[in-house]
């Protein structure tokens, strides 16, 4: 990896929670320690991790050019993990990179110039390439949807959710809140309570790389779907009465049994959308979701299987899309 440039930016805290990502971490830290704008400190906290990940971290921080630091220590959590990170965090800016993701070089420049043009942005996200165990690209959240750009509320209520690789917090908004250490979903809370302080500045570029094996949790998407409605049932949105509130999660829950069908949940799909057809917004999306839920699952399967190859063949390995990256910025 190239050497990162010598510009300096000492008011970014930057946690990797690491949990046996032996494979993965080493690309991850010197992503981190490649950016062109550095952190202030680099913490890295091994949460209880079962394979050499501690070794490669204490190897790899042993030459980083900025502060840094391994704590290894008993397995606690992902969320317990991020709440102590907080704790003993400092500066202007607060952002994780989970142990097997990646950040293109100027995700920090990007990030932080966004923040610090949007003074009433709690945080600023971005796309993500999508890239399994061999850094294949295989798709990218901006195929997806553009997302939107400030009040965010509506969308995360309907069960929209931007990747946690992309995320820079503005750490005065963050601190007034932690992770819930009960939730199996760690962001998705945490967004909803940082909604009703702030707006979410978009960055409409991709700027990382959201690493997809059999241990995500993004792969749930029961498990999923129930910590979403767990999380509007504690925080019961003040802009939204029990009515409407009701009313939001049939139209969550009637979404999702269209994207569980897709993903082999059939039972829990045609379930979905038998108890939830008042949530369905058109008799259009009524009559898709039906018909879907009679297809065979082999076609989806074939679907996806097809538009991850032809991904992977438009964009090729992470470092071919860095590499072009690079060369258009160098021609801007």
């Amino acid at each position: 990896m190239d050497s990162p440039a010598t510009e300096s930016q000492d008011t970014v805290f930057v946690v990797v929670p690491s949990y046996d990502h032996a494979p993965f971490v080493e690309r991850c830290l010197r992503s981190i320690i490649g950016q062109t704008v550095r952190p202030g400190k680099l913490l890295v906290i091994d949460d209880g991790s079962t394979d050499d990940s501690p070794a490669i971290i204490d190897r790899v921080l042993s030459d980083c050019p900025f502060p840094s630091e391994l704590i290894a220590r008993e397995n606690r959590g992902l969320c317990a993990t991020l709440n102590q990170a907080l704790e003993l965090s400092d500066g202007k800016y607060f952002a994780y990179l989970g142990s097997d993701d990646i950040w293109l070089p100027a995700f920090l420049s990007e990030q932080t110039t966004l923040l610090s043009k949007r003074p009433d942005a709690v945080l600023a996200f971005s796309h993500a390439y999508l890239v399994d165990e061999n850094d294949q690209v295989f798709d990218s959240t901006a195929e997806w949807t553009d997302f939107a750009d400030g009040d965010l509320r509506p969308l995360l209520m309907q069960g929209t959710i931007f990747s946690s690789p992309g995320v820079l917090y503005r750490r005065s908004a963050l601190i007034r809140h932690r992770w819930n250490e009960a939730s199996r979903l760690e962001d998705y809370e945490m967004y909803l309570r940082l909604s009703n302080d702030g707006e979410f500045a978009r960055n409409e570029k991709i700027l990382c790389a959201w690493r997809q094996h059999g241990e995500n949790a993004s792969g749930d998407l029961p498990l999923m779907l129930d910590e979403m409605i767990a999380a509007q049932n504690r925080l019961q949105p003040v802009w939204m009465s029990n009515r409407d509130l009701e009313q939001t999660q049939a139209g969550l829950k009637f979404a999702a049994a269209e994207n569980f069908v897709r993903h082999g949940f059939r039972y829990e799909a045609a379930r979905l959308f038998i108890d939830n057809l008042r949530g369905a917004p058109s008799l259009t999306s009524i009559l898709r979701t039906a018909f879907r839920l009679a297809v065979p699952q082999t076609l989806f399967q074939w679907n996806r299987r097809r538009k991850s190859r032809n991904a992977s063949e438009r964009f090729g390995s992470l470092d071919e899309v860095m590499q072009s990256e690079e060369r258009n910025d160098g021609r801007n």
